[in-house]
């Protein structure tokens, strides 16, 4: 049994096509990619169809070193894609295909093994959209343990969201991620104000009883809120190639030294380092070498280098 932290990211896993080619996708996916980077084991829990995009997918989850047998195979969808147009900030816009495999998760024998021995659990809204796989993220969440980080990272896509669901999840977690925007929608949405953001996070924070609140906000660095504290940055100045995936990235940053109880500042340091520099990449999760990674992240990791932690392919 490996004794690195199991870090999944639950949800929807899809090609992302963008202006530069087809790159392997979907928030819960670049997470637990990026989890992987860091050190620890990262898994995702996902469906594909049975076609050549989803064996495509498969293959490229296991030439970066992680385990496929969680990704679940579909006769009847086809592997979900997203076409991504790149706005001239770099910031992506997606337009999502429906009805496809991951809007069909199943609850199997082996998601309940997985989900209970899950130490990070990653998830968001839009693999929520159908009611199929809402019951199988919510069935798959109940049966974490208790001591399970559960993330959400809001993910709001039009029209893939509802206040019934935004308020389901936000309750399961223990951490919440959203960007500017996000954090203006949701908490119109749920009734909850504010002069500001750090406000409206800590509105947030209290309503549902969440340990940290994550605000992205793209150039401009992050913001994040716990009872104790807040801890700004004003983020890091880099030349732009797409901003697709930075989130994740940070997302991940977050995940792997919050589990460590290191200390907020120094995760916020770590998180920003590492989604700037995805962001002067093309798609989510450039090929990376473990010395680069400590430069960037100007946090010395604690794990030793695993086999697959360079990755040979490309995710966004």
């Amino acid at each position: 049994m490996s004794v690195r932290p199991v870090m999944i990211g639950l949800g929807e896993l899809l090609w992302d096509i963008l202006p530069s080619g087809r790159v392997l996708g979907g928030a819960p996916a670049n997470f637990a990619y990026m989890t992987q980077i860091l050190g620890n084991q990262g898994i995702v829990a996902s469906r594909v169809g049975d076609d050549e995009l989803g064996l495509e997918a498969i293959r490229a989850i296991e030439e970066h070193g992680m385990e496929s047998r969680y990704l679940q195979l579909d006769r009847a969808h086809r592997t979900g894609t997203a076409s991504v147009m790149i706005e001239s900030d770099g910031q992506p816009q997606f337009t999502i295909a429906e009805s496809v495999a991951w809007d069909f998760l199943e609850w199997t024998s082996g998601w309940e093994e997985l989900s209970s021995r899950a130490e990070v659990v990653c998830f968001g809204s839009l693999a929520q959209r159908s009611s199929v796989s809402a019951a199988v993220v919510e069935r798959f969440l109940r049966n974490t343990p208790a001591t399970t980080l559960c993330i959400c990272d809001a993910n709001l896509r039009e029209p893939f969201y509802t206040i019934e669901t935004l308020r389901k999840s936000f309750q399961f977690a223990d951490v919440l991620k959203l960007n500017e925007t996000e954090l203006v929608r949701a908490t119109a949405l749920l009734g909850i104000s504010g002069r500001d953001e750090e406000e409206l996070a800590t509105g947030m924070l209290r309503e549902f009883d969440l340990e940290l609140v994550c605000l992205t906000r793209g150039r401009g660095g992050s913001l994040m809120v716990s009872e104790e504290m807040t801890i700004g940055h004003v983020g890091v100045r880099v030349e732009v190639a797409d901003a697709v995936g930075a989130g994740d990235a940070f997302t991940a940053c977050v995940a792997h030294y919050y589990l460590q109880n290191r200390a907020l500042e120094e995760i916020s340091n770590a998180a920003n380092n590492l989604a700037a520099w995805v962001a002067t990449q093309a798609g989510a999760t450039p090929a990376i070498s473990r010395s680069q990674l400590e430069a960037i992240l100007d946090v010395r990791p604690d794990e030793p280098e695993e086999p697959g932690m360079d990755a040979k392919a490309q995710m966004g």
